[in-house]
């Protein structure tokens, strides 16, 4: 399993959260998926990793700012 937490900047309420999570889920294969307004966070779990780049990309696409992302 690898987990990607990104940072982003621009979340604002629980609509942020939920419209990061589903162009997540529209685009990659993940096991799970989990925005965090507060946190200004998404975590991402999937088997075999992810392009961060395309990932960085689907998500300032939709107007968010991913400011670091970190892989475990």
């Amino acid at each position: 399993m690898k987990k990607i937490t990104l940072i982003i900047d621009g979340m604002q309420c629980g609509m942020c959260e939920a419209h990061i999570n589903d162009v997540i889920r529209k685009n990659f294969t993940v096991k799970k998926v989990k925005s965090s307004r507060r946190r200004r966070e998404t975590v991402i779990t999937t088997e075999n990793g992810l392009d961060v780049d395309a990932v960085k990309a689907a998500i300032e696409n939709i107007g968010y700012t991913v400011i670091s992302i970190k892989s475990e």
